[in-house]
């Protein structure tokens, strides 16, 4: 049963700074040159909070935490934020061209506090393992600033009603377009009667984490270092009874999320290509000669475009798993696997039918010899989402080999979520990304 509440969103007071100078992407979407771009943007950039610069100094007293935590006092203080009147819920709407088409479609959600759930709940569902070091940055964060700055993406399964019952009538209270060019659009939705509704709709519903997984399992994390200092645990829930907009629970119970209609327009997969590179004697003829012992392999023009590789791609992906391998000088597609069950100890027929899984266990584990570690810590791997990125590393002699793949169905990544299974790495990218800074949920 998921549990949403309004809240009362810090937000930026654009009488005092531009939102398009001071939003950001993601944390972990962030390069160094997108860190430098958003320095120089304001002094009120947000990456000085999320994700700042660490300097040589450094030390238990002074660091890019107790930094972070002093720009949001001040910047709260001086005004930079504000906070709204009453306790709401954000509609979120981002208009956006997928990537390889000329398609415009619009993705719409919303936005409000989800009652942080352990995943043995059945409320909340993974789809990707998370690690450690980063879990430990974002919790030293959390720590420092008590506050959530960004969204976790949330998808659940509806007819259609829920954003229907908020669909905006108004001009939007904030507009930015991003550097992707993606138009992400805000408005705000506090009639008591309706945010009523919306959350006793949601109550049945369950969760995925499409994006977000390590921020999500901090904030369980958070949530429960909190209430072992405090003694304090959530009071017994009452079936049927919806509880207050604020005040019943304690505010490390909750976390800010931006809840998405699985089944709605413009939820878009895109695919994240392999590139491989330092493989020790690897060779075109031997990779194929050894690939046709687990798949039907067939050669396809070696100066393949990316257009003409995401058509032979979605043409293959129809009958079942499929991918190309793209090196210098010859380019395979690897479909309908044959690999024997043996290779794939402790891993389900779902799992086995997935493109990323055959590519991982067989072609990079198997033939290439690569170690699930290896591959975890990116040695000899690397991932792109252009297919012409991959293409170029290839073809100017910087891979030895391209992996292009078709993106993970939706479909797919519900019923294994369902079920209780994980993805391997960089199996879904999620287009776009939620902003930071659009909504900012301080505890205290």
């Amino acid at each position: 049963m998921a549990y949403i509440l309004p809240f009362r969103a810090l937000r930026y007071n654009p009488e005092r700074v531009s939102l398009v100078r001071t939003v950001t992407q993601p944390y972990d979407k962030i390069s160094p040159a997108m860190q430098e771009r958003y320095y120089a943007a304001s002094p009120f950039n947000l990456v000085r909070i999320i994700l700042g610069k660490h300097e040589p100094w450094d030390g238990p007293e002074e660091n890019v935490y107790t930094r972070a935590a002093t720009f949001f006092r001040d910047w709260r203080r001086q005004g930079i934020f504000r906070q709204d009147g009453e306790p709401s819920i954000y509609v979120y709407a981002q208009r956006f061209v997928v990537p390889g088409t000329q398609a415009e479609v619009e993705r719409r959600g919303f936005i409000a506090l989800g009652r942080l759930e352990d995943y043995s709940a059945g409320v909340v569902f993974r789809h990707e393992q998370t690690l450690a070091r980063p879990k430990a940055d974002r919790l030293a964060l959390l720590r420092a600033t008590r506050a959530h700055f960004g969204q976790i993406f949330m998808l659940y399964r509806d007819n259609g009603e829920i954003d229907s019952l908020i669909a905006p009538e108004t001009s939007p209270l904030a507009e930015v377009t991003d550097e992707y060019g993606v138009l992400h659009r805000l408005w705000r939705v506090f009639d008591a009667g309706l945010l009523e509704s919306v959350c006793a709709r949601m109550r049945d519903k369950k969760l995925i984490i499409a994006d977000g997984h390590h921020r999500y399992e901090t904030a369980l994390n958070y949530r429960d270092e909190r209430r072992a200092a405090t003694t304090q645990s959530a009071p017994p829930r009452e079936p049927g009874v919806l509880p207050p907009f604020e005040g019943l629970y304690p505010p490390h119970d909750f976390l800010m999320m931006t809840f998405v209609n699985m089944d709605g327009k413009g939820v878009v997969i895109l695919p994240t290509h392999r590139v491989l590179h330092g493989l020790p004697s690897f060779s075109p003829e031997s990779f194929g000669a050894s690939a046709r012992a687990y798949f039907n392999l067939e050669e396809v023009d070696p100066a393949i475009d990316p257009a003409r590789a995401a058509a032979i791609l979605g043409q293959a992906g129809q009958v079942g798993a499929a991918f190309l391998a793209a090196t210098a000088s010859r380019v395979f597609l690897l479909h309908t696997p044959k690999a024997p069950p043996d290779l794939f100890p402790g891993v389900s027929l779902r799992q086995q039918a997935l493109d990323v899984v055959q590519l991982h266990k067989v072609v990079l584990e198997r033939m290439l010899g690569l170690s699930p570690e290896s591959i975890r810590n990116q040695q000899n791997l690397s991932y792109v989402r252009e297919a012409g990125e991959a293409l170029a590393a290839v073809r100017g002699g910087s891979a030895n080999v391209a992996f292009l793949m078709n993106p993970c169905r939706m479909e797919q990544l519900r019923d294994l979520a369902f079920a209780g299974e994980m993805l391997p790495q960089k199996s879904t990218d999620f287009y776009p990304k939620l902003l930071s800074g659009l909504t900012i949920y301080a505890l205290e």
